[in-house]
């Protein structure tokens, strides 16, 4: 018998997921793994222009300075490292705050981070000038830690506390109106990012390999931080006060959780745009894989995530060639439907 998640004191039958045991878990990871791989290797060939694998090869063991062997290497696997770093950032920290929010819908976007980061990168750069990475990540940084004080101030309002439904109508409330706010300087300040024309939407391309250099040490940090709250994050999912008879450190988990969320999702809209519902979908599915382990969930988030990032950015790249397709335009695409299937399931909508 196992508490049910998220209603203390409430014994329920809860799935284990579809692979059992330590020993099933393991496998399938290492199966995902070499899944992650391919898709690297498919992000480097594919495109508007297909490369054949050879080539990517030479380009690499005998760099000849051929077209081709130019843009395997100046674009395409800056392109994939991003896609790494940005899926594993947000895959993550939409884990770590379905655990710690006890909210299924919980995400980046939905709870207004993305919005909060990129509004701040907005007036960084539109406002004060600024446009090295290192200068406006931390601008990143402040604005998700903002949106998420601010939201959760505003789902605190009232009788009964923060609750999941509040928490989520504060989230989408505060990042309409960020993201308003962005739209408004941008619309002033037009040539300041002519250079970040499709990075409101969420894209990998055209984002120089310093991006990931730069963005990789917090991105690093931040997941540390997720595996080091990941024990704790499974009895804080029950209840806090169900955490406490456990004697999981409630406080010490919020606040590696907010630090790690606030690295994460930071790093990931500085580096290419606010991505959505990567987060969201990707945990959910997870779950029905592992069950509700937050330590197998956030190490199978940490490999699936990417490849939806990577797998939307090539689709992107192959649905309307010669043109692109966004990434962050594929993937809300695909999250849309996944939100409107969890709200209406009778468990998030509380019937």
């Amino acid at each position: 018998m196992v508490v049910a998640e998220g209603r203390p004191g409430v014994s329920a039958q809860r799935p284990a997921g579809l692979a059992a045991g330590d020993a099933g878990r393991s496998g399938v990871l290492l199966l995902l793994v070499a899944a992650l791989a391919a898709t690297c290797v498919l992000s480097v060939a594919a495109g508007t222009r297909t490369i054949a694998l050879g080539t990517v090869w030479d380009a690499f063991a005998h760099f000849a300075g051929t077209e081709e062997h130019v843009i395997v290497r100046e674009l395409r696997v800056p392109r994939t490292l991003l896609g790494l770093l940005a899926g594993a950032a947000l895959g993550v920290s939409g884990a770590v705050l379905q655990a710690v929010t006890r909210n299924p819908l919980a995400d980046t976007q939905i709870l207004g981070m993305n919005a909060g980061a990129a509004l701040f990168v907005v007036f960084a750069i539109g406002v004060l000038g600024l446009t090295g990475i290192w200068s406006y990540v931390w601008f990143a940084f402040a604005g998700v830690a903002f949106a998420t004080v601010l939201v959760y101030a505003l789902g605190s309002i009232g009788r009964g506390g923060a609750t999941p439904l509040r928490l989520t109508l504060a989230g989408v409330a505060l990042g309409a109106v960020m993201s308003g706010a962005s739209a408004g300087i941008r619309l002033v300040k037009p040539r300041a990012f002519d250079y970040l024309r499709f990075w409101d939407v969420g894209t990998l391309a055209g984002r120089p390999a310093q991006i990931a250099v730069a963005v990789a040490p917090f991105v690093v940090l931040g997941l540390g931080l997720a595996l080091a709250a990941a024990r704790s994050l499974n009895a804080v999912a029950l209840g806090d006060d169900l955490a406490r008879t456990l004697g999981a450190g409630v406080v010490r988990t919020r606040v590696l959780s907010v630090l790690s969320v606030t690295l994460l999702t930071g790093a990931a809209t500085a580096a290419v745009g606010p991505i959505g519902f990567v987060g969201l979908m990707v945990p959910h599915a997870v779950r029905r894989i592992v069950g509700p382990d937050q330590r197998w969930i956030l190490a199978y988030t940490m490999i699936c995530a990417p490849i939806l990032l990577l797998g939307a950015d090539i689709a992107g790249r192959m649905l309307i060639r010669p043109a692109e397709l966004q990434a962050g335009i594929v993937t809300a695409f695909l999250g849309a439907p996944v939100l409107i299937w969890l709200i209406r399931r009778r468990a998030v909508s509380g019937r």
